[in-house]
């Protein structure tokens, strides 16, 4: 491992330097107990006093919690139009395959270029495409077509958005509060995806479609308001020529920092495995035999037990041996996921699915710090990118996986056959990546030393 010396130092002038090594961090108030957590939670709060990350976190909300409006009330618009459940998947394929393609070309321009104004054009595209949304919807019925390439536009904007937000994170905070700026963006992506979907199903059944495209235009055309207010930062990105070696230098140090490939798998074969939400309308209908009300509770279940772990975690942050708790994390989505399975009981459902997301949540602040701490600044955008095909492959294969398996073994057998998977990957990962257990604070981990 590096010391601080041997990357670009995010700290702001005002703050004291870094310990030379993770063991120098935290000191006797580590061991203080009451002390150590009510310092913790001081500088959870206190990143909220920094100007630039109060813009970045609001401009991150406004542009989820829009794009999440987006696309349900154009899943609504487009099965109304053509009742055709095959266009539904058309609609996810085409913000996925521009993702999934150009994530490693935008995590290598965001360690070239500016990462706020790549953010910036990002979101005047989302606001651009929203509005055409907007007028087509007011000419009446919407060409198809039309719509799947907007969504097709929106997936581009969407593959460059992500790794230039990841990546400009730890420029506008002091590293020792990083943890809480994760924990912060956790929690409001989590009540966007809340939200939004809510937001904009209300107002596609109280008004119409251009209704919910006007309003998401308008949360698109603050967000870029907000980020054209955050401080340029210098580029510390490389300056060799462009190349394939330093397009897919990301997935080199990845593949060589064993904290990061660990994490990242895990989390990879974990929601690929246990991708039970994917199987909700079935066991919605088949297995407990419910109507849409209590489907749209179970729906909203996962989303609502990430959103109270990651606002608990913003108020107090997860502190020593977060390497144990991310696997014990894992572990408890694996368990949440049996008791899913084996559930007759509505309540009982609700219940484990709460559970799920909240752990799935522990594991997603750890890794997200872990991304941020572990990653020269030089590689954070090609870093973040990887990370990011990565949960999209694992969210949109653990879906086709659910789906198939279940085609062939029942809903049933499926849901625990993957809750069993998780529980036995976390066994594997345990001892095949032992750095990830002996990760006491996420937050003063250091990059390994450049090549």
């Amino acid at each position: 491992m590096s010391s601080a010396s041997d990357v670009k130092s995010l700290r702001e002038p005002s703050q004291p330097s870094e310990p030379s090594h993770p063991s120098d961090a935290g000191g006797a108030a580590e061991n203080g107990g009451p002390s150590s957590d009510r310092r913790r939670q001081s500088a959870t709060w206190a990143v909220l006093q920094h100007h630039d990350f109060r813009f970045y976190l609001g401009a991150r909300f406004l542009a989820t919690t829009a794009i999440q409006m987006l696309g349900t009330a154009v899943a609504f618009q487009i099965y109304a139009i053509t009742r055709e459940p095959l266009d539904l998947g058309f609609l996810g394929l085409s913000q996925f395959l521009p993702i999934a393609v150009l994530s490693i070309f935008a995590g290598h321009l965001a360690d070239r270029v500016d990462r706020r104004a790549v953010l910036f054009v990002s979101d005047l595209v989302f606001t651009v495409a929203a509005g055409a949304l907007f007028l087509l919807a007011r000419g009446g019925a919407p060409n198809v077509s039309l719509v799947f390439a907007i969504f097709v536009v929106l997936g581009i904007a969407r593959a460059f958005y992500g790794p230039a937000g990841s990546s400009l994170l730890a420029a506008l905070v002091p590293r020792e509060q990083l943890v809480g700026a994760v924990a912060w963006q956790s929690a409001s992506w989590q009540l966007a995806a809340i939200a939004g979907p809510s937001l904009g199903g209300t107002l596609y059944a109280l008004t119409s479609p251009a209704t919910v495209y006007a309003i998401s235009t308008i949360g698109f055309a603050l967000g870029a308001i907000l980020l054209a207010g955050i401080r340029k930062r210098p580029i510390v990105g490389t300056r060799e020529a462009a190349s394939l070696k330093t397009l897919f230098a990301g997935v080199r140090y990845v593949a060589k920092q064993r904290l990061l490939l660990g994490s990242i798998t895990l989390d990879f074969f974990a929601v690929f495995l246990g991708g039970a939400t994917a199987l909700l309308p079935m066991f919605a209908t088949d297995v407990l035999h419910v109507g849409a009300g209590e489907a749209g509770a179970m729906r909203a279940a996962p989303a609502i037990g990430a959103g109270l772990a990651a606002a608990f975690l913003a108020v107090r942050p997860l502190g020593r041996r977060a390497g144990p708790k991310m696997l014990i994390g894992v572990a408890i989505f694996g368990f949440a996921t049996v008791v899913f399975g084996l559930s007759r009981s509505l309540p009982l459902t609700i219940v484990s699915l709460v559970v799920l997301g909240a752990a799935d949540m522990i594991s997603a602040v750890v890794r997200g710090t872990l991304i941020q701490t572990a990653t020269p600044d030089a590689l954070r955008g090609r870093v973040s990118a990887v990370n990011l095909v990565f949960i999209g492959a694992s969210n949109e294969l653990g879906e086709f996986e659910s789906g198939t398996l279940a085609a062939w073994i029942g809903a049933v057998p499926c849901v625990l056959v993957g809750g069993v998977g998780t529980l036995l990957v976390v066994a594997l990962w345990t001892l095949l990546f032992p750095s990830l257990r002996g990760i006491d604070r996420a937050e003063d981990v250091r990059p390994l030393e450049p090549e």
